[in-house]
């Protein structure tokens, strides 16, 4: 179109009839086609119309000309906005007007003044360009009119003329500047538009003006210049001296660049005194890398390479010195100045001193490539040479500076292409070995930023992620493995083809670790694109994620994602928003995991320096601490130049204070490092000696600047957290104490001053700790005052603050009061220890200096008030520090006096901190000291403890007393919400606003849910259009809103928005707060399951026809089954799981899917609510639930409906109801009296055969185990039995002991055993054995091991098989299970035992296996081991030595695992996982190392001796071998132990008080020898106690005592009772909790482990009374240092052993006022009780399981059983009586009947009382009454110490 239409314009303007008028309009025209059409055009049609316009602009006429102008004004527009270039065209107006008369030129003038009215900024920049140079026309007119325009440009663009010239300064400024001599109007009337004096001008464009003057030699300009600035010549040289010299050299005219040097020279010289010459070297000298960047930036112009080639050779022949070589090539030249030169460039990159412009960057980063190419190779062996010195060390090594460089450029949209294109030329330069660590970050940018790139960008990204992974990939060796997933961009499908290829024996496990090794990448990147391959990993492998995170305990994997994920979601820093975001998808889709059950492991990397930088050791372990786990990950992951060249500075200098020197790597002048060197740098992460490899010999310097006088405290006078932190710790960096603490931390200050407060906030607590150890005393004033009056501004109500400073300040001065209070437990510790090895004089000097140091550090602490730290703490949320705190106070209170007025008030915020806490247990302790509890108090306790309804009549009560107070409203609210009455809450919140229409925004949440639930969406879109909150409700709502309109493009939206708010209490909570986030996890989990339910029912198959139909099924049976298993998962309370039920029937009744087709899947949910609150109390909402279930006609509901009968108290109604529902559905068979559960296939028969079983249950005859009840019944129990165990783990530990106590015990009576019946059972076991895992067996291989002696043959030929199939498969473990057999000391067993093995070695199958070699080396162990514990010693003898045991010393390094307790215990599958290839023990296992020479002879009659092993895990290890002494109890009682630990792990009340038994190894080698582990960390309690006493000057046995308690062994419990509380237990006052405080002075591990102690001392305490354990003396319970767990030892006094004693035990376990006083001030109540009730309960709940344990006890009797048969029978002879029959089976039964008894809650303090059976609350409170009751504690034998 505009061809044509130019053709004919041409046409009608050469036609000679063609008047101006007539060419006037033809031009305006064309104005108007250009502006409509011209756009579309090629541009081949613009250069015939340019000719034409431009015949126009020198037309005759004025009007013509204009018209014509307009029309050029019209195609610079277009043709910019098609990207073309439009410099030719000024450069052709330049031209023409040089060579036309006045009046064109004034035309001229207008046109472009035209043209610059435009919005492009570079058509503006030439037009300006064009008009300033018209200013110094001699012209008025011309002159005036330049000048009108330039001003209408001003004035239309609406910014000043400096900035409109951009890039254009650069022409304009030298054209001005250089006229200024000869024209000084020129620069006077320009700068006058520009609003600027000419000073200012010529001062802001020397960089483009001086070198064109000095190069020149222009005298008279540059002292006009000089006249104007006030500064001689030479200093206009100084300030530009690179720039001025690159110019120089780059002059290409004949002896241009030697007279300029001259020139330069001169007039340098002239400024300096007397008469100094000045040379070119002396020029060069202070701006030689500045020179050569400004060169080598010119070599990023292609029509420039040669000349600047040309001035780098000059260059290089001006610095060379007669003796040089001069004929060195350019690479060698350049290549000790390059890491200088890139430092300078990456300098201009990042704008270090002065803005750039986009297109001098490009210029820049092609340079870059430039000098890869020209360098070479020489790039890649680069070591740092080059120092340069000023105030600031300014460069790190160059690959980190290149890639950190290219990093941020290549997210720079204008710069992508070059940059990519400099990237490879860089990687190709490098060797493969110096790419390695940048692959994972290279493919990451590339990656991440593809969606920007242009074709060409694209091309040169791909043509480096081919050479990276085709050309060089096997070069690359394990880091091929850091190419990040490529799978989602098409273009690079072929290179993900290649490394799937080679990755193609990855499984799921390994790829998922890498995975996660990726995310925690420093770089941020890389962690992005890693974590959004995880999510897609998540979503690909939903079984694998499912069957990690199912069962009793996950899978330690699911633990490692969470925590990798909330790792992810608390990253700060710039940039991190979207890896949070992705952090969040990813936990929603993870789900909210119960955390009970689930292990999130945070390492904590801190260190403590013990002795204060005097160790030279230590102080380098420390410095390698700073290095590994503090700077080099911020090295790492920041792009930032200057900060990463002042971490490069810090990190030189601690390398140094480590001896770390490049002759580790092969390089440097200096000598061999020492050893101690080598293997410290060997010992560092590998990715963190890649790091440190270039900097091992860097040149970086740092002149620190003057101290400046600092005002105390510093808090107040800094207005931001960050800083006063970074002001606090430069201060005492200068304060630091001693030679090498001072080293250490005088390279931190360039750190910590920048923005990063990462790295002050890591060294303050050692600078703090170093100062207050043995710094000057006013330092240490200062320090306390600072750390105090960061307390006070929390609790100061005026403060004027902002409130994040104020918490996060207070944060780190919990922080460093963690750190001096783990410092004084460690050196408390040690004094401890060396005193107890070591009585040197040398020894106690050093104690004696350390007890000096801890005195001060303790002195400074503690006069920090206490209830200011505990106020400020409970202000700032440390809740342990503050519960800590008003204890100590309460203590305190309580010895003044125990009814002290103020002890109320004190409890209060004790109960409110405990909420806080979620610590119930301990609320329910507290509120037995409030006599008179508040309403409020009742509140947070019924809420606490999900007592809901109970809090709903609480907040009833306190509305009816303030029906205006807004916050009991939203009280009463949640209490409704928690409880699922969604329509009460509704019709609440609405009456509530009808009064108070102002509180809308208060209950906006409550409203807008409670609206959705009962699916009022016109009243949600409402309230969602009125409101701008973001809180989760809201945002749920929005996104409820979106699926229910089918917006995918809102849904998306409102997702993402969703994800930012639900998880940002994640990120508030930190690395360590998965429990207190738990609310925003679930929410996350909501909304994933949102999506899942959307995604599925929008893509349903349509249609009736049977395919679809078909599909409909699978679909939502698929979706059934992932949120079943997802449910599952979750914390198990109602508060947890009813609103996922409640949001997915939302999810369903937003769907347009009918309803009749989700019927199943909605009452499935109704029944599960109701199940739920029927387990929870919540009757009502469990009957609202069960009708809606009934209403959707949801199969087996009736089955739910008896449950919740019977649960109401009306047992009889539910079983008749039961029955009757059964009957009328057809299912109960009333002839049938055996419930085959073998063959239960579908739903229907498991729910029959459930159903008839409890049915069963109600009648007298249980189905449970009983030979007189028909051995075909046993017989389809062990079959169920065996179906159990073969097709699941869930019940193992109850199936495995029953099965195999049935046939043992069948197989022993001989009427039995000759029935077919048994033989068909005997044939069933037999299968079992062949089909089930040999791990399940193994898991009651102590019970299988005992029955060897069996008498049936035929089942122990199947026995002896089973003991072979499980040595076989895990002999490590089982080998030392079954050695004792072999060495017993009873014929037959010994025999059978041989065989076995026997057996077992001549197995064909073990040829050339080590099963053989274990068997053999597990026998000569037990040789020695029963050699070593039968050796003889004498009484003096305190120490022997392996020298004494030679062949057990040679066996020291063995193949055999150290029999520790967790390596001999077989863990289960989780419930949902493939077994077949489950590995039931650690495959790293410690194994046998060597053995130590001394063995220690313990005091004892025994004479006990101690080994140590050292293990292959470099651990050492020490067992006490004990001779004769049976330590098959102890074994079992720990087997016992092992199965209650795992019952606690599976009952979610005792998995969430983290409810365990301590347990250790222990070795039986026959019936009177064996070996137990010595359990580390542990102490007595009793040295504890006399410790304290002795402080007190408090004796542990007097005179007095012996006289008092000979009175009490005569008296009446009454009166004893009365002389052991009023003279006894007052010369004793409690002192145990001291132990707490000094042991775990930090309040995290103090809370923790009095916690620890109280649930571990209940625990054992019921355990140890259903066993009837005595002898619970101060010696026999341990005290862990590290946790507070209790651990018992010496089980000799079992079955109620103890009150059988000389002097009869009477109370069942210990809980004498020390072990009270332990527990805190709520004593007893709360945590200690709470646990014995949940352990009683679970071990009355398992009876049978754990009698089944004990089994082994009947059939492998005890020796003191033996030795009792034998008194029994030796009894009669004396009396004359006939000698009876003494059954040793019948004796261990006896002993075992009481522990039956005590399962079964049958219990009685007193004989004369009738024994029945007593509810689990009750019997725990009558044994701890028993085990407090003065009358039995003073009747105690002396020497159990009851006063301790």
């Amino acid at each position: 179109m505009l061809s044509f239409v130019l053709d004919g314009v041409v046409q009608l303007l050469n036609s000679p009839d063609a008047t101006s008028e007539l060419r006037r309009l033809a031009f305006a025209a064309l104005t108007r086609v250009i502006r409509h059409n011209a756009i579309k055009e090629d541009n081949n049609t613009f250069d015939g119309m340019l000719d034409f316009i431009f015949r126009g602009l020198t037309d005759r006429e004025r009007s013509v000309r204009l018209s014509a102008g307009n029309a050029l004004a019209a195609l610079i527009h277009v043709l910019s906005a098609k990207g073309s270039n439009i410099e030719p065209i000024f450069d052709r107006l330049y031209r023409i007007f040089d060579g036309v008369k006045i009046p064109v030129k004034e035309s001229l003038i207008i046109s472009v003044g035209q043209a610059g009215k435009s919005p492009e900024m570079e058509i503006v920049g030439q037009s300006l360009c064009f008009l300033i140079a018209q200013l110094g026309s001699q012209n008025p007119v011309l002159k005036g009119s330049a000048y009108m325009k330039i001003d209408n440009i001003k004035q239309v663009t609406g910014k000043s003329v400096y900035s409109l010239l951009g890039r254009h300064i650069d022409r304009v400024a030298p054209f001005l500047v250089t006229r200024y001599y000869t024209q000084p109007g020129l620069l006077t009337e320009t700068c006058r538009l520009m609003g600027m004096s000419a000073a200012t001008f010529i001062s802001m464009t020397r960089q483009q003006t001086y070198p064109q003057l000095f190069g020149s030699c222009d005298t008279k300009v540059l002292q006009s210049i000089a006249r104007v600035l006030e500064v001689p010549v030479s200093a206009l040289y100084l300030q530009e001296a690179p720039q001025i010299l690159a110019h120089v050299f780059q002059l290409q005219g004949p002896g241009q660049t030697k007279r300029a040097i001259e020139f330069i020279e001169r007039m340098v010289a002239t400024d300096l005194p007397g008469s100094v010459t000045v040379t070119i070297q002396d020029l060069l000298k202070s701006s030689q890398v500045q020179t050569l960047a400004e060169i080598i930036i010119e070599l990023g112009h292609a029509h420039k390479t040669n000349a600047a080639l040309t001035a780098l050779s000059k260059l290089q022949q001006a610095l060379a010195s007669v003796k040089q070589n001069r004929s060195q090539d350019l690479a060698t030249f350049l290549k000790p100045h390059t890491l200088g030169v890139f430092s300078q460039l990456s300098d201009f990159l990042q704008e270090v001193k002065v803005k750039v412009s986009i297109e001098r960057k490009q210029t820049i980063l092609r340079s870059m490539g430039a000098l890869a190419r020209h360098v070479g190779k020489a790039i890649s062996d680069y070591a740092p040479q080059v120092t340069w010195n000023s105030d600031q060390c300014i460069y790190t090594d160059m690959q980190s500076q290149y890639m950190s460089t290219f990093q941020t450029m290549v997210i720079v949209e204008e710069l992508s292409e070059v940059t990519l294109e400099t990237w490879h030329v860089f990687l190709t330069m490098l060797e493969p070995d110096e790419i390695k660590p940048y692959v994972g970050p290279t493919t990451a940018a590339f990656i991440f930023s593809w969606g920007m790139f242009n074709i060409n960008a694209r091309g040169f990204a791909l043509q480096s992620l081919e050479y990276l992974i085709i050309k060089i990939g096997e070069k690359l060796d394990e880091h091929l493995d850091d190419v990040v997933d490529l799978s989602t961009i098409p273009e690079l499908a072929h290179l993900d083809k290649h490394l799937k290829h080679l990755r193609r024996e990855w499984i799921p496990e390994e790829h998922l670790r890498r995975i996660l090794s990726h995310c925690v990448s420093d770089n941020l990147t890389v962690a992005v694109l890693s974590i959004d391959e995880l999510k897609r990993f998540l979503i690909a492998e939903t079984q694998l994620i499912r069957q990690f995170a199912s069962g009793d305990v996950f899978d330690p994997m699911v633990g490692q994602i969470m925590t990798t994920l909330i790792a992810m979601s608390c990253r700060d820093g710039d940039g991190t928003e979207p890896l949070r975001l992705l952090a969040f998808e990813c936990i929603g889709i993870l789900g909210a995991l119960d955390p009970d059950r689930l292990e999130v492991n945070v390492q904590d990397p801190s260190m403590i320096v013990l002795n204060n930088f005097t160790d030279e050791e230590e102080a380098i372990l420390f410095a390698m601490h700073l290095i590994r786990d503090l700077l080099v990950g911020v090295f790492r992951a920041t792009n930032d130049v200057v900060y990463q060249r002042y971490l490069g500075f810090t990190l030189q200098e601690l390398l140094r204070v480590c001896h770390f020197t490049p002759s580790l790597i092969g390089s440097g002048s200096g000598g061999p490092p020492s050893t101690k060197a080598r293997n410290r740098w060997k010992s560092l992460p590998k990715h963190v000696v890649e790091t440190l490899i270039s900097l091992l010999d860097s040149k970086y310097s740092f002149h620190p600047s003057p101290v400046v006088q600092t005002e105390h405290p510093i808090y107040p006078t800094q207005s931001t957290y960050r800083e006063w932190i970074q002001i606090w710790t430069c201060h005492l960096i200068d304060k630091a104490s001693g030679p090498t603490a001072r080293n250490i931390f005088a390279s931190f200050p360039p750190t910590v001053r920048n923005k990063d407060v990462v790295v002050a906030y890591h060294i303050l607590p050692h600078l703090v700790l170093n100062i207050l150890i043995s710094g000057h005393d006013d330092d240490a004033e200062a320090i306390r005052i600072e750390l105090k009056t960061v307390l006070e501004d929390q609790i100061n109500l005026d403060s004027s603050s902002a409130p994040d400073k104020k918490l996060l300040s207070a944060q780190a001065v919990f922080m460093i009061m963690d750190h001096i209070n783990k410092w004084v437990r460690m050196v408390r510790q040690n004094i401890g220890k060396k005193k107890g090895e070591s009585k040197r004089a040398r020894d106690n000097q050093i104690d004696s200096k350390l007890e000096e140091q801890l005195l001060r550090v303790d002195s400074i602490l503690s006069s920090i008030d206490q209830i200011l730290i505990a106020r400020a703490a409970f202000q700032c949320k440390a809740y342990a520090r503050s519960l800590m705190s008003f204890e100590r106070q309460i203590v305190a209170l309580q010895e003044q006096s125990p009814n002290n007025e103020d002890l109320p008030g004190y409890y209060e915020r004790l109960h409110e901190i405990y909420s806080h806490l979620d610590e119930p247990d301990g609320m329910e302790g507290v509120s037995t000291l409030i006599l008179s509890p508040s309403l409020e108090h009742q509140i947070r306790q019924h809420e606490s403890t999900g007592r809901w309804t109970s809090a709903q009549s609480c907040w009833e009560v306190r509305l009816q007393q303030s029906p205006d107070n807004v916050d009991f409203h939203i009280g009463l609210l949640r209490c409704l919400r928690n409880l699922g009455h969604y329509d009460t809450l509704r019709t609440h919140v609405k009456g509530v606003l009808i009064r108070h229409p102002e509180w809308e925004a208060a209950l906006a949440g409550f409203h807008v849910e409670s609206a959705w639930m009962v699916g009022a969406w016109d009243e949600v879109q409402n309230m969602i259009e009125r409101t701008s909150a973001q809180s989760s409700s809201i945002v749920m709502a929005r996104l409820l809103l979106a699926m229910r309109a089918g917006d995918s493009e809102n849904i998306t939206k409102s997702i993402s928005v969703a994800r930012s708010v639900l998880g940002a209490p994640i990120t508030a909570a930190g690395t360590r707060g998965y429990r207190r986030s738990y609310e925003a996890v679930l929410d996350l989990h909501l909304m994933h399951e949102l999506e899942i339910i959307q995604d599925v029912l929008t893509h349903l198959p349509s249609g009736s026809q049977t395919p679809s139909q078909n599909g409909r099924r699978r679909a939502l049976a698929s979706l059934s089954e992932t949120l079943t298993a997802r449910f599952v998962s979750t914390l198990p309370t109602f508060r947890t799981r009813e609103p996922i039920l409640s949001l997915r029937r939302t999810a369903f009744s937003l769907s347009s899917v009918p309803r009749q087709t989700l019927a199943s899947e909605h009452g499935r949910s109704w029944l599960t609510s109701a199940a739920i609150a029927r387990k929870a109390g919540h009757w009502q909402t469990a009957y609202s639930a069960m009708l809606q279930a009934t209403q959707n006609k949801t199969k087996f509901s009736f089955f739910e409906s008896a449950k919740l009968i019977k649960a109401s108290g009306e047992p009889l109604r539910a079983l008749t109801e039961l029955e009757n529902s059964m009957k009328s559905l057809g299912m109960l068979e009333e002839s049938s009296n055996v419930v085959d559960l073998t063959q239960d296939d579908d739903e229907m028969k498991c729910m029959k055969a459930k159903a008839s079983h409890i049915l069963k249950l109600a009648h007298p005859v249980y189905l449970t185990y009983n030979r007189h009840k028909g051995v075909k019944m046993n017989l389809y129990t062990v079959r169920s039995f065996a179906k159990a165990i073969k097709f699941g783990s869930k019940y193992v530990y109850q199936t495995v002991p029953r099965l195999l106590t049935i046939w043992l015990d069948l197989g022993d009576d001989k009427a039995i055993a000759g029935t077919d019946v048994f033989k068909r059972l005997n044939e069933n076991v037999s299968k079992a054995i062949a089909d089930c895992p040999a791990y399940k067996w193994y898991t009651a291989f102590p019970q299988i091991v005992s029955r060897v002696g069996h008498s049936n043959p035929e089942v122990y030929t199947h026995l002896s098989k089973l003991i072979v199939q499980v040595l076989q498969e895990y002999p490590k473990q089982g080998l030392w299970l079954f050695t004792s057999v072999v060495k017993s000391t009873k014929p037959n067993r010994e025999q059978r035992g041989k065989q076995i093995l026997k057996q077992l070695q001549n197995n064909p199958n073990n040829s050339g296996k080590e099963v053989a070699d274990l068997v053999r080396q597990c026998l000569t162990m037990t040789n020695e081991l029963l050699n070593l514990c039968d050796y003889p010693i004498d009484d003096d003898k305190k120490s022997l030595t392996m020298k004494d045991f030679k062949r057990l010393a040679e066996l020291g390094n063995s193949p055999l695992i150290i029999p520790l307790q967790e390596s001999l215990t077989a863990s289960l599958p989780p419930t949902s996982s493939a077994e077949s290839n489950h590995q039931p023990f650690p495959s790293n296992a410690p194994t046998f190392a060597k053995f130590f020479d001394e063995i220690e002879i313990m005091r004892s009659l025994a004479k006990p001796r101690k080994i140590t092993i050292k293990g292959s895990n470099g651990q050492i290890y020490m067992f006490l071998g004990k001779p004769k002494d049976d330590l098959r109890k102890d074994a079992r009682l720990m087997d016992f132990n092992a199965i209650i630990n795992k019952l606690l792990k599976a009952n979610s009340e005792s998995r969430r008080r983290q409810l365990h038994i301590r347990t250790y190894g222990v070795v039986t080698l026959n019936e009177e020898c064996g070996f137990i582990q010595w359990v580390p960390n542990t102490i007595p309690i009793r040295p504890v106690l006399v410790k304290y006493y002795e402080a007190r000057r408090i004796r542990s046995w007097t005179s007095e005592m012996s006289d008092l308690f000979n009175r009490i062994k005569v008296a009446k419990d009454k009166d004893a009772a009365d002389i052991y509380l009023r003279k006894i237990l007052p010369m004793f006052p409690p002192v145990f909790h001291d132990w707490f405080i000094e042991t775990f002075p930090e309040p995290t591990a103090w809370l923790a482990s009095r916690m620890a102690y109280g649930r571990t001392a209940a625990v054992m305490s019921m355990v140890g009374f259903i066993l009837g354990l005595g002898d619970r003396h101060c010696e026999n319970i341990l005290l862990d240092s590290i946790t507070g767990d209790v651990v018992h030892v010496d089980f000799n006094c079992l079955f109620e052993k103890g009150k059988t004693l000389e002097t009869p035990e009477r109370v069942p376990f210990r809980l004498t006022q020390n072990m009270i006083d332990g527990l805190g001030v709520t004593g007893v109540e709360g945590v200690f009780r709470i646990a014995c009730e949940v352990t009683m309960q679970l071990l009355r709940d398992h009876k049978d399981s754990l009698m089944s344990v004990l089994d082994a006890f009947i059939h492998d009797p005890l020796v003191e059983w033996e030795d009792e048969k034998r008194k029994l029978e030796r009894e009669p002879t004396r009396r004359n009586q006939v000698k009876p029959s003494v059954d040793l089976r019948m004796l261990a039964k006896n002993a075992l009947n009481p522990i039956e008894k005590k399962l079964k809650g049958i219990y009685s303090t007193s004989k004369e009382r009738q024994e029945k059976e007593i509810s689990t609350s009750n019997l725990v409170q009558m044994l701890i009454q028993e085990a407090t009751d003065p009358c039995n504690l003073a009747k105690m034998y002396p020497g159990w110490a009851p006063w301790h």
